[in-house]
């Protein structure tokens, strides 16, 4: 996500930001806008401009070609076919170039980026609903609905800015939830994701049956039925074959990898408690995001976000920094990072 603002004599004459991969770049956009009069004027981007032909040209060459006076970059890009090469094509162009204004901004608003690139993997962000108590559903496993509406709209903004969207198969079986970003204007579907061990999902599921309209990946063990395989292939479902983990489950070291392997930079895990603890015992939960209902379901049957053994003292807990706390509606949203990574401001939701 990056944006450009190109300023001359004081005023606004250019502004432009990357809409969607694979179309314009923020400056390109800016600097058509402005047109001659970018020529010794300044400009202001949020990331370092690319040197390198991806899906689109370069966007260091386009900048300074417009002479500008001067360019403001908030961060380099962590990229290593970038990283202090589009700076330096500027400056060898005779362009004046600082760099770090607003830099832990543009990082905030780029982490899963960032992330990416020095992990090699997916940001993964845990996200529920729950209600006081901490239950995720009743004891019967009614969950509809815990979060109030302006709480599940941004759920599905969260959806369009994610890479992809993760569940186990047996949230899928319960709730048999689309999990595509359902709103106006909507940029993108994220890539869905089921981890069905045994291919249980069934052809005659939203999910399966609208395949056609986003994407789906449902992940399989290595013994999974071939038959359950051609049938959801026959709905247009893509079903890729997982080693099995220890313990059971799905190897989720080989999903980071095969996400990465797509370049997929995020994932929002909708799962129920047995997937967020999967992530959490694996060491791959970089985030949560909990919003908190005003309403407790009680019973000791009722689910909550965690299912197994759990820790047996309170020193052995998974430890999380709070980012941010924000009320929407009658709900309250928590913004958790969780030890190793640092406790970094929260990106602006």
């Amino acid at each position: 996500m990056v944006g450009c603002v190109v300023v001359r004599d004081g005023e606004v004459v250019g502004e432009g930001f990357h809409r969607l991969a694979g179309t314009p770049h923020a400056e390109p956009v800016a600097l058509a806008q402005a047109g001659g009069a970018a020529h010794g004027a300044t400009v202001y981007v949020t990331l370092e401009p690319c040197s390198h032909f991806g899906r689109t040209p370069p966007c260091a060459p386009a900048v300074a070609a417009a002479r500008p006076a001067r360019v403001v970059v908030a961060t380099l890009d962590p990229n290593p076919a970038v990283s202090g090469r589009g700076i330096a094509m500027l400056r060898d162009a005779g362009i004046a170039v600082d760099v770090g204004l607003l830099g832990e901004a543009s990082r905030r608003l780029n982490e899963a980026y960032f992330h990416f690139r020095s992990r090699h993997r997916p940001l993964v962000t845990l996200k529920w609903a729950a209600t006081l108590d901490g239950k995720i559903a009743t004891r019967t496993g009614d969950s509809r609905w815990i979060s109030g509406e302006q709480s599940r709209a941004l759920v599905h903004r969260l959806r369009a800015r994610s890479g992809a969207v993760i569940v186990g198969v047996g949230t899928a079986l319960a709730d048999d939830p689309l999990l595509t970003a359902r709103y106006r204007g909507a940029p993108r579907q994220p890539l869905r994701v089921v981890l069905d061990s045994g291919l249980r999902l069934p052809a005659t599921s939203a999910l399966a049956a609208s395949a056609g309209q986003a994407p789906l990946l449902v992940c399989c063990g290595p013994m999974a039925s071939d038959a359950n395989a051609r049938r959801l292939a026959e709905c247009g479902v893509e079903v890729l074959r997982l080693p099995a983990a220890a313990r059971g489950g799905l190897d989720l070291n080989a999903l980071m990898a095969a996400m990465a392997a797509r370049q997929v930079d995020s994932l929002l895990v909708e799962g129920g408690g047995a997937t967020h603890a999967a992530f959490m015992a694996a060491g791959l939960a970089d985030r949560a995001l909990v919003f908190v209902a005003p309403k407790i379901v009680g019973g000791a049957d009722a689910p909550t976000a965690f299912e197994g053994t759990g820790c047996a003292l309170m020193r052995e807990a998974a430890a999380g920094s709070v980012r941010l706390v924000r009320r929407i509606g009658d709900d309250v949203l928590l913004d958790v990072a969780f030890t190793p990574r640092e406790a970094e401001a929260a990106t602006p939701l």
